[in-house]
């Protein structure tokens, strides 16, 4: 496993396809592999994917359970999302949509400049879980 740095807060998301949303994240928002554990017919047990410092972690929907958690698909809507700062540059930003759209994500708002400062957009991907990219990093100004 490579050497890598984390964040201490790591989201998990649940997919009834997580196979297919290690596919989709890698080649929608250039989230890399950084420890897949498959099953012995090889679909995605567990994943862990990495966007420079920070990871995140995805597996199978499990319904049931103390720690019961569902894709956004099978539920009548979401209620959290993960924001990922891409880059300072607006164009950056730009670029990264563009990416995301070609590889099937569900446009909720274009690329904006906000009241804020920051250049974001928010996408859904394969199974309706909300992600938003942009410039914003807390406690820095950007634009």
């Amino acid at each position: 496993m490579p050497e890598h740095t984390y964040s201490p807060v790591i989201p998990f998301l649940r997919y009834a396809d997580p196979t297919a949303a290690v596919e989709f994240l890698v080649s929608a928002f250039g989230f890399e592999r950084f420890d897949i554990v498959t099953a012995p017919d090889g679909a995605v047990v567990h994943a862990e994917l990495s966007y420079g410092p920070a990871t995140v972690q995805l597996g199978g929907a499990s319904p049931q359970g103390r720690l019961a958690m569902d894709s956004p698909r099978q539920l009548p809507l979401t209620s959290q999302g993960v924001y990922v700062c891409v880059s300072d540059s607006d164009a950056e930003v730009d670029a990264h949509f563009t990416q995301a759209v070609a590889a099937g994500a569900e446009v909720l708002w274009e690329p904006h400049d906000t009241s804020y400062g920051a250049r974001d957009y928010a996408v859904k991907d394969l199974e309706g879980h909300i992600w938003s990219f942009g410039t914003y990093l807390p406690g820095r100004t950007t634009g």
